[in-house]
């Protein structure tokens, strides 16, 4: 049994996790949450005192000492020699200093992304919502996608006696419009913007929604209902400044979930297709066969878009290799947790390789 650390670092709030992990011979580990706390990030100067803030808490909470044997926290930024930097708080977090600090003995910072690939490994059936069930592989690759802010992409392959996790920039990759309407926008979002190449997470992401909307805004598709064109000009009034106050990309789905407004639905429909063929373009470089997991903040939110088939379509219509994506089952992520799930079973390796668990 091992006392874990686990963390959600945002520069907006931090959520922190305690939890016990017990071996098991069919997973690595079961984990059982024990005491978990949201806390906003500027009230704190560092991460140091609100860590002993929540550890206090919980042991008063629980009625015993605790002392955590290993600390996962997951980031949403780069990682480099161990060090990152939350720009919206100030945080340097270091993990030596960490280490000392809290004397907890294994600290360790991963990607945000990184943890959500973690935390597949750790679900349950109920977490998830089977989009295709394919052919599934044990031992396969694993693929996940998550649009939120952005759009991350990672995998998992099999090595020894389990899975490894990698991250990718494939977000970052180009846009590859499939229609001359998806031209259109490719074309809009060049001139708009000045720039020389259109991302795909420029387009599959919370600022991908919003730039659909405004394209097809700006071609006069259809008219604007007062209540969307609001919060986007309260927005786009906005830029550069942070934080928003409006998010127009939550009131574009919600729009279109409850069928509306018509510019907001086309805008999910194009968002949902453009989401469906990244996902295949992927799968077809990696060929997920264990799974391909759609995860980020986006997904389980605009669910029922997701289940009316465009997705789906987008994702297996790539010709000759169609036959090979409708093997690959595909899964979205219900538990938005899975990222802090996935900090907790980091950590309890990272206390198994350092020998720290009975």
């Amino acid at each position: 049994m091992a006392l874990l650390l686990a963390g959600d670092i945002g520069g907006t709030k931090t959520i922190l996790r305690l939890a016990e992990a017990h071996p098991q011979p069919e997973y690595e580990a079961a984990l059982a949450t024990l005491y978990e706390v949201r806390y906003p990030s500027h009230d704190f100067p560092d991460l140091v005192p609100m860590v002993e803030t929540f550890l206090g808490a919980a042991q008063q909470e629980l009625g015993r000492s605790l002392t955590p044997q290993s600390a996962c926290f997951a980031v949403a930024g780069p990682i480099v020699n161990h060090t990152s930097k939350i720009t919206n708080v100030g945080w340097m977090l270091e993990t030596d200093r960490l280490s000392q600090a809290l004397s907890i003995p294994k600290v360790t910072l991963i990607n945000d992304f990184e943890a959500v690939g973690y935390g597949i490994l750790a679900l349950e059936a109920s977490d998830l919502c089977s989009l295709q069930v394919g052919v599934p592989q044990k031992k396969a690759p694993i693929a996940v996608i998550g649009a939120g802010t952005g759009l991350g992409e990672g995998y998992l392959i099999y090595s020894g006696n389990s899975y490894q996790v990698f991250g990718s920039e494939g977000g970052h990759g180009d846009f590859a419009p499939r229609s001359e309407l998806e031209f259109q926008l490719s074309s809009y979002l060049l001139e708009k913007h000045n720039i020389e190449r259109v991302s795909a997470e420029r387009v599959i992401s919370g600022q991908g929604v919003v730039a659909i909307y405004q394209f097809l805004r700006d071609r006069h598709y259809a008219p604007e209902t007062p209540e969307v064109s609001l919060v986007v000009r309260e927005w786009e009034s906005q830029v550069g400044r942070t934080p928003k106050t409006v998010d127009p990309a939550a009131t574009i789905a919600r729009a279109a979930l409850e069928n509306r407004d018509r510019l907001s639905e086309k805008t999910m429909q194009m968002f949902v297709d453009s989401y469906g063929a990244e996902a295949g373009n992927f799968a077809l470089k990696l060929l997920p066969y264990a799974g391909l997991y759609v995860a980020g903040g986006i997904a389980a939110k605009i669910l029922p878009l997701i289940e009316e088939g465009g997705f789906l379509q987008a994702f297996i219509h790539k010709g000759r290799m169609s036959s090979i994506l409708k093997r690959i089952p595909v899964y979205i992520v219900l538990n938005p947790q899975v990222g802090l799930i996935g900090a907790a079973l980091c950590a309890f390796r990272e206390a198994s390789r350092s020998s720290l668990v009975d």
